[in-house]
């Protein structure tokens, strides 16, 4: 089969396939009034990273759904990708992944059927990877090609972790590093090295494994994955939802330096300007910070990014415990802390 570049048949690609933030406020907005589900732990009240239903033993249902179209062009990575951004949210809440199935859209008319199947294999392989079955799935004809997940998980309800929960004074800590999004448009537009295309799928197929184990650690206050909104969106996120601000140490947070290689050539995703746009009104820069550098990195879009964890002073031994089990050990500093609210919501010092 000649060789297709996936890439080239989206307008977008990863989690940079998102609406903006400030576009989806709109669409969430309504005015349906629900009746109350008391076993419905985590809904649409809140902007958490999956739903939580109070299975009423102990245990809650983890149910997520995650989407989008090509941010590499080989079909099969493009599976193992999508695979893992979506179960990744069920470790962002604490849980263990139990099931999938998949969501595809094809353009049957400009694609192999053979390339969808590829996709799938690599869904399978993640699948596996993560210990649950890819039980079934739907598809549909589409003009671009779009493939995902919708994945259940469990909890102990004690250990479901939510995004909107951090306390002040808790450290804040991020478990890859952050530049996926220039990367993955670096490769769009052919400009990347190899070893960096190596670099960039050895992360984005990795799994958010630890975040089972560090749901069960009772001073990780709250935990999201980093996503399409970029660092200081999830982190906005956190800290609105708790009440809080944030400081964010900008020496301290992991970012690839390949990627600040593109940055520096002007390459980088339309919606890392959607994301700040919607959030730098929330957002202060302290002196001496490299304002492009920065405004290009902290919303850069991540696909299947890093866990962004809150924790208590008291239980960063247990974390870095943690990350040590699962290969982090890399990322056991923190790179900021959450602190009382104030006028901007991050503070980037």
């Amino acid at each position: 089969m000649e060789a297709i570049r996936l890439t080239q048949f989206s307008h977008g690609g990863g989690c940079g396939c998102k609406i903006a933030p400030s576009v989806l406020s709109t669409i969430l907005q309504s005015s349906f009034l629900a009746p109350e589900n008391k076993q419905l732990l985590v809904g649409n009240a809140s902007n958490d990273d999956a739903a939580a239903y109070d299975l009423q033993n102990g245990t809650a249902l983890i149910s997520t759904t995650d989407f989008f179209m090509p941010i590499v062009d080989d079909a099969n990575t493009f599976g193992k990708i999508a695979s893992a951004n979506a179960i990744s949210d069920v470790y962002a809440m604490g849980g263990k992944p139990i099931l999938a199935i998949a969501i595809l859209g094809w353009p049957v008319n400009k694609l192999p059927a053979e390339l969808a199947q590829q996709v799938l294999e690599g869904a399978r392989a993640i699948c596996l990877e993560a210990g649950i079955p890819l039980a079934g799935g739907h598809s549909i004809d589409s003009p671009e090609p779009i493939f995902g997940l919708a994945v259940s998980g469990l909890v102990d309800i004690v250990n479901l972790k939510r995004n909107n929960t951090a306390k002040e004074n808790d450290l804040l800590f991020l478990t890859k590093p952050i530049g996926v999004g220039i990367l993955a448009t670096a490769q769009k537009r052919e400009k990347i090295s190899a070893a960096h295309l190596s670099q960039l799928i050895a992360q984005l197929t990795t799994l958010n494994k630890a975040g089972e184990a560090l749901g069960k650690i009772p001073g990780v206050h709250a935990m999201t994955d980093v996503t399409g909104f970029g660092l200081i969106g999830h982190l906005v996120e956190m800290a609105e939802g708790s009440g809080l601000s944030a400081e964010l140490n900008y020496a301290a947070i992991p970012m690839l330096e390949s990627a600040k290689v593109y940055q520096q050539q002007k390459i980088g995703p339309d919606a890392t300007h959607r994301n700040w746009n919607s959030y730098q009104h929330k957002i202060s820069l302290a002196e001496g910070i490299d304002e492009i550098e920065a405004t290009h990195l902290l919303p850069d879009p991540q696909t299947n990014g890093g866990l962004l964890i809150s924790v208590s002073a008291d239980a960063v031994a247990e974390v870095i415990s943690v990350f040590e089990r699962f290969g982090l050990s890399a990322y056991a500093k923190p790179i900021g802390k959450m602190v009382a609210a104030q006028e901007k919501i991050i503070q980037v010092i």
